[in-house]
């Protein structure tokens, strides 16, 4: 039996290509604007449900894949066939860790739909839904994605801060609104670059009592005037003096966590490291990073007539050739 394709990608009003905020950002504009609580208009309820239904497939993963391996050439409305061999079926139940999903209107998913996955799983889903009183269609709402930017040292020691994000929300009547909205956020120390802090129920609203979404915030850490960040390890550069390089000294360094003393070996040369084991980064979950002090040889910028004396003495009384 021959049914009519359905381009997915073009009911949402996206690409092929398009990533998941894209996909879930496309479904919440339509899902407002067509939900028949909102409109209702003839064919909104229809549309909804062709809105729900493209994007039950685009937002798993695994049923996106199933579909785009029918390929791009189709076009909608289209007679189609499944392919030779297609026998893979989905459920759409509701036990542990699968989406509550209901809705209250009449009608299944489309043929071409329960051709490609099967509609067992979502009839009994829909039975579910009409089997308790006022139950009705409900979507959560999607997560929001900001970027934190944070000091060396809050993320070396762990802070609390207050941030606010400005952005746009959407009302129940399809109106957008500003929406300014403060957040109290806890960084956890030794929190790296990349890593993300979750404020739950912080997203976008629940459609119809769906519950909110989450606040994802992306850290990135302001460069530092002393120390470079890689990894879990810290680097910093360690000025010496010639005599100091030459003759050997036990120099104090100043770090994130505190003062400690670094014995420079004599004869050192500029851009030699020197470790100090478990000085960098914290790690909550396990080894905390080193510090490394990168030997920096520095001369006075202006010499006394002593200190010039000493110098002249030390080049013409010196066997030492540096470019040799």
């Amino acid at each position: 039996m021959a049914v009519k394709f359905r381009d997915y990608y073009e009911v949402l009003g996206v690409s092929r290509n398009a990533g998941q905020e894209e996909i879930q950002r496309a479904y919440r504009k339509l899902a407002r604007k067509y939900h028949p609580d909102v409109n209702k208009e003839p064919g909104a309820e229809e549309k909804f449900k062709e809105i729900n239904e493209a994007y039950e497939v685009l937002k798993d993963p695994e049923k996106r894949a199933k579909y785009d391996q029918l390929g791009s050439h189709w076009r909608a409305g289209q007679d189609f066939r499944p392919p030779p061999g297609w026998d893979v079926h989905f459920d759409f139940g509701t036990g542990p860790g699968q989406q509550d999903f209901f809705w209250s209107g009449s009608g299944d998913f489309s043929d071409f739909f329960e051709m490609l996955f099967g509609g067992q799983g979502f009839r009994r889903a829909q039975a579910a839904g009409r089997s308790r009183p006022g139950a009705a269609w409900r979507q959560p709402g999607a997560d929001r994605h900001a970027t934190l930017r944070i000091t060396l040292e809050d993320a070396f020691h762990g802070a609390a801060k207050t941030i606010t994000l400005q952005g746009m929300t959407t009302a129940i009547d399809g109106t957008v609104r500003p929406e300014v909205k403060s957040f109290e956020v806890k960084i956890p120390k030794g929190i790296l670059p990349g890593q993300k802090i979750r404020l739950s129920g912080q997203g976008y609203e629940g459609i119809s009592g769906g519950p909110p979404g989450d606040l994802y915030l992306e850290v990135e850490i302001e460069p530092h005037p002393v120390y470079r960040l890689e990894g879990r390890d810290l680097y910093m550069d360690l000025p010496v003096a010639p005599w100091e390089a030459a003759l050997g000294a036990e120099v104090s360094v100043t770090t994130l966590g505190g003062t400690f003393s670094l014995k420079v070996p004599s004869g050192s040369q500029s851009g030699q490291k020197f470790r100090l084991r478990g000085k960098g980064m914290p790690n909550p979950k396990g080894t905390a990073g080193d510090l490394y002090a990168v030997l920096k040889i520095v001369v006075p910028k202006k010499l006394t007539r002593d200190e010039k004396a000493l110098f002249e003495k030390l080049r013409d009384v010196s066997t030492f050739h540096p470019r040799s």
